[in-house]
């Protein structure tokens, strides 16, 4: 719950930075001047880029949710409490290598099970690779969306 509060703090603080960023290109717009018009229109991107990641980050973020509740219903989220831990609370680095080759198994031994994929993305999270943690998220989302299709 926390870090749906943190994503909509986060949220909310981007979009009036964008809508304030999106006032100064409005003003350099009714500059009238050429290179102001310009420059609004480059700083009027900016505004657009950002709403655009802030939608795909959002959407991203309800996909897993809705993967993650999906997956405790069924009794099949990943538990990695009796895992050692650091101080600062990270799963030592030994027992995340040996809990990700696991997940990695079994994902190599049923690559079509969104669940897999989903236990895969959590052991690249707690061993640190977060870029592969949502590669393996997005895979796990798009498995799972393609079997909702098909039944």
């Amino acid at each position: 719950m926390r870090t749906r509060a943190a994503a909509i703090l986060v949220t909310a603080v981007v979009v009036v930075y964008l809508v304030l960023l999106a006032g100064r290109a409005w003003a350099l717009f009714e500059s009238g001047d050429p290179v102001g018009i310009a420059l609004g229109a480059g700083v009027l991107i900016l505004p657009l880029v950002g709403l655009w990641i802030v939608a795909v980050n959002l959407r991203f973020g309800a996909r897993t949710e809705r993967l993650a509740r999906r997956l405790a219903e069924e009794g099949g989220l990943p538990d990695t409490s009796d895992l050692p831990r650091r101080p600062s609370g990270r799963v030592e680095r030994d027992a995340a290598d040996a809990w990700f080759a696991q997940r990695q198994a079994e994902t190599e031994a049923a690559p079509d099970d969104w669940r897999n994929w989903y236990r895969l993305a959590h052991g690249y999270d707690i061993a640190g690779d977060r870029r592969r943690a949502r590669e393996a998220m997005r895979r796990a989302i798009d498995l799972e969306a393609t079997a909702n299709t098909a039944s």
